[in-house]
């Protein structure tokens, strides 16, 4: 689909830091976006986990290998805590 756009801006890229899916498959993701689309904008939000709120033992792991990722393909990155969200509702 976005090759049949004339006028792509970029790309908006929601996920979370901490999830198998979320972390790895966004990587993956970002990695093509940067070769097929280079100069297109990243923008990422993303939901950063939280030692407090923590679902699964391999969140850490899981968000240290991704932020490698975003710091190398993203062009702007929001980050929210789940601590932070978890304390709006």
């Amino acid at each position: 689909m976005a090759d049949q756009r004339a006028s792509l801006q970029g790309f908006l890229i929601f996920h979370s830091f901490g999830g198998g899916t979320g972390s790895g498959f966004t990587s993956l993701l970002m990695e093509h976006l940067s070769v097929n689309y280079g100069k297109k904008s990243k923008l990422e939000f993303s939901i950063y986990p939280a030692p407090q709120v923590s679902t699964a033992v391999v969140e850490p792991y899981n968000s240290i290998l991704t932020t490698h990722t975003t710091l190398e393909h993203s062009d702007y990155a929001f980050m929210v805590d789940s601590e932070a969200i978890y304390h709006l509702s």
